[in-house]
Formats: C-alpha cells, sequence, structure tokens
C-alpha cells in the first residue's frame, strides 16, 4: 500500500526521497521520479516531511531509533506521519522521543486496503496536533479522500483498531452468510446482488464478495496482518477493561488459517477456514 501511496503523492507532483527493503517497490518509484535514498537515516536528512508505512509495531521502531534510523537524521521541527497500523502504546512512547528532538509526531492509520491505495480514496485517521496535520494536508488530499482528525497521538491508532474490530465481523458474517447461501444450493451471485442491495452491504461485501465466492483470496490485505491488527484491537480492548467476545473469537478462526499456512492469503479467506467445518 505505501508504494501505491508515494505513487499517488508523485502524481501530485510531491518531491520524495524514498527508501524501503524491497529494491522492486523503489526502483518503481524512482522511474516515477522519486530519488533513492540508502537509508531511513538519509531519507530524514533529506526531507522535511517524513511518511511511515511499515507492518508492524516493530518495524516502525527499528526505522526509527535503530542505526540509520530516521531520528539519527532528523532535525528540530520535521513532521513524521506514521502511516502503519500499530500499538497506540508504541505510538504514544515514539512521540514522546520525537518530541524531546524537537520533532512532531502524526500517527495517521489507513483504511480502504490495495484498492483505496491505488485509487487515493483511502480513509485516513490521524491522532496529534490539528495545526501540524493542516501544514501536511496536502499530502493526505493526494492519498486519501477522507481525512479526519481524532485528537491527541494515540487517536489515529485506536479508531483503526475500532475500524479492525468491525472489519473482523464482516469478514465473519459474510464469510457465514454466503456459505449457508452455498449449503443451500442458492445462486451465490444472485445472493451477492440481494445482499448488496439491502441492508447487509458493507464494503467488505462488495469488493471481496465476488472473489471470495469465486475461490479467489489473492491478498488485498493479508489475513496475517488483519490478525496482526485484531491483537492490537484485543490489547487496546484489554487496557480499557472492555469486553470483545466476538472479535476474540473472530480471532481465532483467522489464527487457524494462518497456522494452516494461509496468512499470505487475502483476509476474506476465513470462509475457506469456516467452510472447513463442513468437511
Amino acid at each position: 500500500m505505501g508504494k501505491s501511496m508515494a505513487l499517488n503523492l508523485r502524481k501530485a507532483g510531491f518531491s520524495l526521497v524514498v527508501h524501503n527493503r524491497s529494491r522492486g517497490a523503489v526502483e518503481e518509484l524512482v522511474a516515477a521520479g522519486a530519488t533513492p535514498a540508502a537509508s531511513s537515516r538519509e531519507v530524514a536528512d533529506r526531507s522535511d516531511v517524513i511518511l511511515l508505512c511499515l507492518p508492524d509495531s516493530p518495524d516502525v521502531v527499528a526505522v526509527v531509533r535503530g542505526e540509520n534510523g530516521v531520528f539519527t537524521g532528523a532535525r528540530p521541527g520535521q513532521i513524521i506521519v506514521d502511516h502503519s497500523t500499530i500499538s497506540p502504546v508504541v505510538t504514544r512512547d515514539l512521540a514522546a522521543e520525537a518530541a524531546a528532538l524537537g520533532l512532531e509526531w502524526l500517527d495517521a492509520p489507513i483504511s480502504g486496503g490495495d484498492v483505496g491505495a491505488r485509487s487515493a480514496t483511502l480513509s485516513i485517521m490521524v491522532g496529534g496536533s490539528a495545526e501540524v496535520l493542516s501544514k501536511v494536508m496536502p499530502l493526505m488530499e493526494a492519498m486519501g479522500k477522507t481525512i479526519t482528525h481524532m485528537g491527541p497521538v494515540g487517536a489515529g491508532q485506536t479508531i483503526k483498531a475500532t475500524n479492525q474490530i468491525v472489519c473482523s465481523l464482516h469478514y465473519a458474517a459474510m464469510a457465514e452468510g454466503l456459505l449457508l447461501a452455498k449449503q443451500a444450493g442458492l445462486d451465490l451471485e444472485k445472493a451477492l446482488r440481494v445482499l448488496t442491495g439491502g441492508y447487509a452491504n458493507s464494503r467488505i461485501l462488495e469488493v471481496r464478495g465476488p472473489k471470495a465466492i469465486a475461490d479467489n483470496f489473492q491478498p488485498g490485505f493479508k489475513a496475517s496482518l488483519h490478525l496482526k491488527d485484531m491483537k492490537i484491537a484485543l490489547d487496546s480492548a484489554r487496557d480499557l477493561d472492555l469486553p470483545v467476545p466476538f472479535t476474540a473469537l473472530a480471532a481465532q478462526f483467522f489464527q487457524a488459517l494462518i497456522n494452516r499456512r494461509e496468512g499470505d492469503l487475502d483476509a476474506s479467506a476465513l470462509m475457506r477456514e469456516l467452510a472447513r467445518l463442513n468437511g
């Protein structure tokens, strides 16, 4: 998703200095006019605004705090925008370290999947200073359609956890509903037409439903990453003494899917795991 977001920034005319662990992504961005960097430190040294988009909390910590990381090349007044989905606790810790260095930190996780990233229609939820957000709003608008300031640092990650709870249960509901229709011998394309045309509709049903009934689970958003997000949501709920039993149950089925070495499939492959209950 980060590559697609960066390509949209280039299309909007922004100058980019890029670094990524995968050379393929860098080469595509360079072909689009970006400048390659040898390290995260070099990106920080050559940029005014630093955008991160990484899989998990340890990845962000390594890129920011590590040897040749962002903090080693940053200077007071720079803005760090983290589009990763990570722990709100880790976010607040990193933001405090950034503030001690004279840096601004926005947590700005994204929702909309690969389709939203390519089409620049992402929902971007932001925690941090509203004044700082206003400075980078042109960047946000080049990547997303809905940009919402949620509150102080960490609020962006908390609403993303909320988003993933809702998405998890949409995946589960889609899987169980379509399996019922299939078991009853219904035409699944017609079933989808009915579901998406009424109150049962969801973005997940619209985008992933047609592929799910075709047993096509090529990833838009991998099941393994979705489970990672669910664990963040479960941790956040536990910190607030909030029971979330349906989310906890759905997480068990995602875990089972991953235990079968199918974590690289799309999160909608939960349908495949539930189908196995019928043999």
